[in-house]
């Protein structure tokens, strides 16, 4: 039986961590304190989850107090990303195990902060890059080490955001540098642990553009004029006119979406205090970009092209996979209720380099994350799965890894040149 306790009750810590540990791994998991600065997210946990009522709370504050009290094995790390840096700082200086969400910090500074701190204690930092953990993705990975493809020699992964999912970030606490170190990091840094993860190659160099294209006050499709700020989508005078808002919504506010991150329910509600999910696209503080590419070279040879928009029909993904012996493709077609067209059923193309195509069915799960959390969750709450024959469960360099890709994306972007991942992480063996 291990001890858990949660920094930062977010929706993403009561679905993914809170209600397994109740439901399904409860012989082996108890929880005993939730940390957060809004008591009204305890209540919210508490209500969904009565049987929690009497775990200790705690404020942002009271991290020390926390540990006296409850005396942990396992900090969850699940708070707003600028936060996480705090909690795993601290919990390695109790030699506490770390679980936390992705991106494992906002910048790569931090990142070498807790690598740092990493080995100069007990503690050990895990983090949930759940992508992974998806059947086709695995199933990738199963390719690339029997040698299908050969030697990796590029990929193009283009990743597409659709207009109700990619505003979201735009109307919450991602759309300031300060909190989620732009979407480079919070999301793409997803996509760049996949791409390491397959290919088992380290990022040494990116050069990258970066744009913002439909948000923010400029937008052509803003239907208020550039002085006005601080609307609400709940008590916005022209949503009718906002086609973001119209996409998603009726005039009888009886349309439900179906997504993994945002409850339609509340995104235009003051859920928690001070803090609506429902803020203007296009007021003018919104100060990060909604549209990159990116070209990346890798320790081994293979180079990336990647790129990224948050504003799309249809939400998904095309990946293909380039080495000396043929290659692999596939297209994702993301969330079926909100894509508005038919589409084919996703499958994974092998196309050996003399001979003949090859398509493969993957056997699919049920869960979030395209069945990914479930196997996560196993790993976490149960231990490693020990037949599985490579390594899948992310440490504090896969972390750190995507988080400097992140950043270099958006520096590049930025200052117009090519930024090197060692600048980014061992600065100083760079400047000597």
């Amino acid at each position: 039986m291990k001890k858990y306790a949660v920094c930062g009750v977010s929706k993403r810590a009561i679905g993914m961590f809170i209600k397994p540990m109740l439901e399904t791994f409860s012989d082996t998991s108890e929880l005993v304190g939730l940390l957060d600065n809004d008591a009204k997210r305890f209540s919210v946990c508490k209500q969904q989850f009565p049987e929690v009522e009497h775990v200790h709370e705690y404020d942002e504050s009271q991290f020390e107090q926390m540990i006296l009290d409850t005396k942990p094995d396992v900090i969850i790390v699940t708070g707003r990303d600028d936060t996480h840096i705090n909690y795993i700082l601290q919990a390695l200086v109790h030699d506490l195990d770390v679980i936390t969400e992705k991106p494992m910090a906002t910048t790569a500074e931090d990142c070498k902060r807790i690598m740092d701190a990493e080995l100069s204690s007990k503690g050990k930092v895990t983090v949930t890059f759940n992508y992974r953990y998806s059947p086709f993705h695995t199933k990738i990975k199963e390719q690339i080490l029997e040698g299908k493809i050969g030697r990796i020699t590029s990929i193009d992964l283009n990743w597409y955001i659709d207009t109700y999912h990619g505003s979201s970030y735009f109307q919450r606490w991602n759309r300031l540098r300060k909190f989620s170190g732009g979407l480079s990091i919070h999301k793409s840094s997803h996509h760049f642990d996949l791409v390491n993860w397959w290919i088992g190659q380290k990022p040494v160099e990116v050069f990258a553009f970066g744009a913002l294209n439909y948000y923010g006050p400029d937008s052509e499709l803003n239907p208020k004029s550039k002085e006005e700020d601080g609307f609400y989508c709940g008590t916005c005078k022209v949503r009718d006119h906002c086609d973001y808002y119209s996409r998603w919504n009726s005039r009888s506010d009886n349309i439900m979406v179906k997504d993994d991150h945002i409850d339609s329910s509340t995104r235009k509600t003051e859920v928690y205090t001070n803090y609506r999910p429902d803020q203007c696209v296009f007021d003018s503080e919104i100060e990060i970009e909604d549209t990159y590419t990116a070209t990346v070279k890798y320790d081994k040879g293979a180079l990336l092209s990647y790129s990224i928009n948050f504003s799309l029909p249809y939400e998904g993904y095309r990946l293909a996979i380039n080495g000396t012996k043929g290659r692999i493709e596939t297209t994702e077609y993301h969330e079926p209720t909100r894509v508005p067209f038919p589409f084919p059923e996703q499958t994974i193309d092998y196309y050996p380099l003399f001979g003949s195509k090859e398509t493969i069915h993957v056997v699919k799960r049920e869960g979030g994350h395209g069945g990914g959390d479930p196997v996560l969750q196993e790993d976490l709450f149960l231990g490693i799965n020990p037949v599985r024959p490579y390594n899948i469960l992310s440490g504090s360099e896969d972390g750190a890894y995507a988080i400097a890709m992140g950043e270099a994306v958006w520096k590049s972007a930025n200052e117009n040149r090519p930024i090197t991942i060692e600048s980014l992480l061992n600065p100083s063996s760079v400047a000597t």
